[in-house]
Formats: C-alpha cells, structure tokens, sequence
C-alpha cells in the first residue's frame, strides 16, 4: 500500500499532466509485454506493436536491453523517466545522457537488489553505452508509441476534461475522489493506493503532479526517491473490449447516423466536453434525446462517455475530432472560394 499524504498546501499545488510523458508511456508500455493482466484494453496495439518489432528486427534488442531495464515489479530506476521528459522525447532523452554517472550506479544497484538487473546494468554509466540505450528507446518510441499519439492525446484530453469539472465541483478533492476506485481511494489527508510494497509518500507542500497514462494498468507508479518533485503516473479507464466495439460497428451503426443537423451539433457540443444535460441545452431537445443521440455518436465511435460522479461526461475520440477538424477545412476552403 502507498499512502501519500496531503497538506492543505499540497492540495493547492496538484495538478494534471496536459499530455502523456512519452518516457512513462515507452515504461508502462513495456509492462504491457511482461503481464497478461488488461490484455484486452490493448489487443489491439499488442498486435500491432509486435508486428511492427518482428518487421523492424527490434524484437532482439527489445528483450535483451529494454525488457531487463524496465521489469513490471516494485522498482525500476528513476533516471529512465525524467521530470524533464514532460518536454517531450527529446528533453526526456536528453536528461537521460545528462545525468550523472553516481546517481546511474545508484539505481541500478537499488534495481539489482529489488528485481534483479542484468548482468551488463552497471556499463549504463559508459556514455557509449547510455546512447545505445537512449537510441533504443527512441526506436522503440517511434515504432509501437508514436503511431498511437492521437489516440493517446485524445483520452488524455477526455481525462483532463473530467478531472476540470471535478475541480469546479469539489475541488481539487474531487479529482482525487474520482481517480479510480478501488485502486484509489481519498481518505482525507491521505491518498490511498494499492502499491507493490509499503510506504509512505509526505509531499510536505510540494504538491502532486497526477500524469494520466495510457499504457498504465493497476496500481499507479511513482518515483523510489522521494527527494524528486512527487508524480503519480495512474491508470486511464479504457473502452470495453475491442471484440465488443467490432460488434457495434458491424451492426449497422456508421458514420451515416451523423447527416442529421441534431448529431452534428451535438459532436460539436462534445468537442470541449459536456455532459448529457449540457448537450441537451446546447441543442435545444430533451435530456432522454441528447442522451439517444450521444449513444449514436458512441456507437460510431465518435465520441466517448464517462461516469462523473452523479453526471455522464461524453468527449471526442480521435476519430470524432478528426471529423470535425476535416469540417471546418472543408468549410474554410468553401468560404475562400467564395
């Protein structure tokens, strides 16, 4: 269990990632390889990703060098994920070279005495080696990561949408209340979660960052040290099961359901986040109605809904936002050549 305990202060100072951090997602995502617990939430990456390695001739490196690095158990070293990686890739990967050689030997000798390093762990302080290590990731980023990124961006953007509305609501302790049970659970001044060992988090006025991540399933991950500025990496709630999501498509729900003038204002009204209410007062028809009308749009894939405490909050998928991104194009284009 980890507990992390808040001052009024720290509550002050929480806060939600705006975007994934690509080095949390190439970690969390490499626990995706080692368990077949939420295999269903990324059947579909899963078999994509390990299509692309094979193609690739990355399988080798990836469980030789990455895998061993980064095992799905209490402890992997701290210096693989950056504050600095919040910059994106580049800054993250930068950081990674950067950091000194005392603080590497650290923590691959915390890996070795918690989960077991590889036999070469300790070259990692080579800067040679370290490149090798930095272009592997960068690889690995760029085959079975970056192909996701709206995906990624856009479940992001859903969760920071619901955590907004929780703010506005309850305050900060609404998001925390809201995080994911029974994983989490508030019990004001402590934030309790299931963790692979026993500790406790004191942010002591530092506050909390919260970073939503795609390829987190379970327990959420933090940083071993404590003298970092805190993080809380956590799980986002994924769709139902894929198979179930084909169903719906082969049943004759499609893009045909949106020609109506109500749908597409209520795509519209979607495109910031609004609740079943909000949808209906936006369009002008009954909640029952907008809530009919929202199902349509789920069902095509265009949109995503998600229990907010008492309210449904329905957001765009990737696949809604490019809809409306090639509209108004389109309806650029026509009043240009007008």
């Amino acid at each position: 269990m980890l507990r992390i305990h808040f001052t009024d202060a720290d509550l002050a100072r929480t806060r939600v990632a705006a975007a994934p951090d690509p080095l949390w997602e190439i970690c969390t995502s490499l626990h995706r390889f080692q368990s077949r617990q939420g295999r269903w939430a990324y059947a579909d990456w899963h078999r994509t990703a390990r299509a692309q390695l094979h193609a690739t001739g990355f399988v080798r490196t990836l469980r030789t060098l990455l895998l061993p690095l980064v095992p799905r158990a209490a402890y992997f070293p701290d210096f693989l994920t950056p504050p600095e990686s919040a910059g994106g890739l580049d800054a993250g990967l930068e950081a990674i070279l950067a950091t000194p050689k005392h603080r590497v030997m650290e923590e691959v000798g915390i890996l070795a005495h918690t989960s077991g390093a590889p036999s070469w762990a300790p070259r990692l302080t080579e800067p040679g080696f370290r490149e090798d290590l930095v272009k592997a990731m960068r690889t690995y980023h760029d085959t079975v990561i970056a192909p996701h990124h709206d995906v990624i961006q856009a479940r992001i953007e859903a969760e920071r949408s619901a955590c907004a509305r929780a703010v506005l609501d309850d305050g900060v302790e609404g998001i925390l209340r809201n995080l994911g049970a029974p994983v989490l659970q508030w019990r004001r001044p402590v934030l309790h979660t299931v963790y692979p060992e026993d500790r406790d988090l004191r942010l002591d006025g530092r506050g909390l960052l919260l970073v939503p991540s795609y390829f987190c399933w379970g327990n959420p991950v933090t940083f071993g040290d404590t003298a970092h500025d805190p993080v809380l990496i956590y799980a986002l709630n994924h769709e139902p099961h894929p198979a179930t999501l084909k169903e719906e498509f082969s049943s004759g729900a499609s893009l045909a359901a949106l020609l109506g003038r109500t749908r597409a204002a209520v795509l519209r009204a979607a495109a910031v986040g609004a609740t079943t209410g909000e949808l209906a007062r936006a369009v002008g028809v009954s909640a029952p109605s907008a809530s009919q009308h929202a199902r349509a749009l789920r069902d095509a894939g265009l949109v995503t809904s998600r229990r907010n405490a008492a309210s449904v909050l329905h957001t765009l998928t990737p696949l809604g936002a490019a809809l409306l991104r090639a509209n108004r194009r389109r309806g650029s284009n026509e009043g240009a050549q007008r």
